[in-house]
């Protein structure tokens, strides 16, 4: 019996938790696109984000372990300049494509599919989401069994995936 109600305080303290941070994430994003920072629209905002973590907590952390949440969100925004430099190199690689003489000739459209290591939806969903924002390439499908179909516009975007992207996604996981 004290294993069952030490279950369920646990189970109480990570669905508070993830209340707690989607409540968070909702209210910097309320912050940040509102622009408005009167009282009025601040209370609003902590209404609103309070409505949404109470309702939706799960989408955004499904079944996480609350005692590694804050370091899987500390990894996730230590990804994020990484992705940004990625994307930059990204454009000035198509950039080069554009202005390419033989424009025609290095263009090499090609369909790559691959399995990913990766665990979890999310981890999933960030992956695909990176590649797609990684200009050269789009992600096309993605199967419950791990397997990705993505659209590459050259060999040397094809030949990136999944590469070092997978391993920075799942080291956040870990």
């Amino acid at each position: 019996m004290k294993g069952l109600a030490k279950s369920a305080e646990w189970l109480r303290e990570a669905r508070i938790g993830a209340k707690l941070m989607t409540f968070g994430v909702c209210y910097a994003t309320w912050i940040v696109l509102s622009g408005r920072f009167d009282a009025f629209h601040l209370m609003l905002g902590v209404v609103s984000s309070a409505i949404v973590s109470m309702t939706s907590s799960e989408l955004l952390f499904p079944d996480v372990k609350y005692a590694n949440l804050p370091r899987m969100v500390l990894r996730f925004f230590l990804y994020i300049p990484w992705l940004l430099y990625q994307v930059f190199l990204a454009n000035l690689h198509l950039l080069y494509l554009t202005f390419h003489p033989r424009m025609k000739e290095q263009i090499d459209p090609q369909i790559v599919t691959f399995q990913s290591r990766l665990e979890g939806d999310m981890a999933l969903l960030i992956f695909a989401n990176s590649i797609t924002l990684t200009p050269g390439t789009v992600t096309i499908y993605v199967s419950v069994l791990k397997k990705f179909t993505v659209h590459a516009i050259d060999d040397p975007s094809a030949r990136a995936l999944p590469g070092r992207m997978e391993e920075k996604i799942e080291h956040i996981f870990a």
